[in-house]
């Protein structure tokens, strides 16, 4: 998908580079005060459909967007601090590959986050 580069786009992609946990629509709002709200939403939308960036829906609800580091990915998300991270594994997509052959349909896509107490935790906590 060819997106043209406009100011705010390169805004966006900018900020979202600079913090590899992500931001939520509104924090990126806030973050862009000479960016319409409107403009973030639709650019946002045209990142993720780019695969530019991609959609990571956290725990609590809330909805979290970063730059896709990888083309493929997975994600952890760590329970106490937040940080997220992603990762790739041919081992969960050769899983993928096996259960499309079970599944009635054709698999379009999967998404796979796993909760974590990252390293950095672990060891405020003695754990």
């Amino acid at each position: 998908m060819g997106l043209r580069i406009t100011q705010a786009r390169r805004q966006v992609v900018d900020l979202l580079d600079r913090k590899s946990d992500g931001f939520g629509a509104e924090e990126i709002n806030a973050e862009l005060p000479g960016v319409g709200r409107a403009t973030v939403y639709r650019t946002i939308r045209l990142l993720l459909e780019a695969g530019v960036v991609c959609k990571l829906a956290l725990r609590d609800g809330t909805t979290k967007y970063s730059l896709a580091r990888y083309e493929h990915h997975h994600h952890t998300v760590c329970v106490r601090c937040g940080t997220v991270d992603e990762f790739r594994d041919s081992t969960i997509e050769r899983l993928v590959r096996a259960i499309g052959g079970e599944v009635n349909g054709e698999i379009l896509g999967h998404r796979i986050e796993f909760d974590i107490l990252c390293q950095g935790c672990m060891s405020i906590s003695g754990e």
